[in-house]
């Protein structure tokens, strides 16, 4: 039986992340989803308080529904290691480097990945003429934060002051990168395979923390009607850029078309959303992957690597 060859799996949410909410939806659906399978499955909403937790419950592999700090930068994936518990998706260092937009930045400027155009902005830092080259709209946003949490569009110049205050409030680093008028993508990549190319379409034209969660308009055409060569090019990009990061076992990688049909990265999320209204659970449907036969896929690789 499935659930005798797991063991005792723990659904990690919640945290103590500026994601908590959208983690707990995540984590209550693969809950439920395991469930439905008749496997030995706990849900454990966790804050700061993960070692006690991993102590009290005895579970055998995690899977982690932790989106954000503390569960996507590499820190739960550290304490689940050293207390010898396998678990879903990237390892330490994958996990920090996706994380960090900075750094992704960089992995992919020596992995060949195009990216937008961008500038580090440090807090206290005054000198905004380093954007002029980068032209109008511009995107600000935080260093580590995911969901769109802390990103403004810049229409004009004098928004600029405030949407780096905006960053700021989740750390003392922000980037200011070009704006890319085009089609936004996302690939995911489940064991080395692209899944079929999402494309999302919004009213806001803005795929922000209110079109992802809030905005029953948001649509998502998979797979995308894009141009073949566009479309393989994507996949492609995807598995580049999951590669590029050290990523392992599932990740979504998210990137615009421009109206060329040039691609460009916007970043790699090791734990995507797994709520009813998620992309990679959506890419993996198109697939042919059920949402439950994703899960039970998703434990299968943590207990396998």
């Amino acid at each position: 039986m499935l659930g005798s060859r797991f063991g005792r799996i723990g659904v990690l949410a919640g945290g103590p992340s500026n994601e908590r909410e959208i983690s707990l939806r995540s984590g209550r659906a693969v809950y439920s989803a395991l469930a439905e399978d008749g496997l030995n499955a706990v849900f454990l909403d966790v804050r700061d308080d993960i070692h006690d937790i991993i102590l009290k419950s005895k579970i055998d592999v995690a899977f982690i529904a932790l989106h954000g700090r503390f569960g996507e930068d590499g820190t739960v994936q550290k304490i689940l290691e050293d207390a010898g518990i396998p678990y879903t998706g990237s390892g330490v260092e994958a996990s920090r480097l996706a994380m960090d937009k900075i750094e992704s930045k960089k992995a992919f400027a020596k992995n060949d990945i195009p990216t937008a155009r961008y500038i580090i902005f440090e807090k206290g830092s005054s000198n905004l003429g380093e954007t002029d080259g980068l032209g109008l709209p511009l995107v600000v946003k935080p260093q580590s934060e995911g969901s769109s949490i802390g990103l403004s569009i810049v229409k004009e110049r004098s928004m600029l002051n405030g949407a780096l205050e905006a960053a700021f409030e989740y750390g003392p680093k922000a980037l200011i990168e070009e704006y890319i008028n085009g089609r936004e993508l996302t690939v995911g990549v489940l064991e080395g395979q692209s899944l079929p190319v999402v494309e999302i379409v919004t009213c806001s034209k803005v795929y922000d923390y209110k079109a992802k969660y809030d905005d029953p308009s948001t649509r998502y055409l998979v797979p995308a009607p894009l141009r073949k060569k566009v479309y393989e090019m994507a996949q492609d990009l995807g598995r580049r850029s999951h590669r590029a990061l050290g990523c392992e076992s599932f990740s979504r990688v998210d990137m615009m078309a421009d109206e060329s049909g040039g691609l460009f990265v916007l970043e790699v999320n090791t734990i995507p959303g797994m709520t009813e209204r998620s992309l990679f659970p959506k890419a993996a449907r198109a697939r042919g992957i059920t949402f439950n036969e994703l899960c039970v896929k998703l434990i299968d690789g943590a207990l396998n690597r």
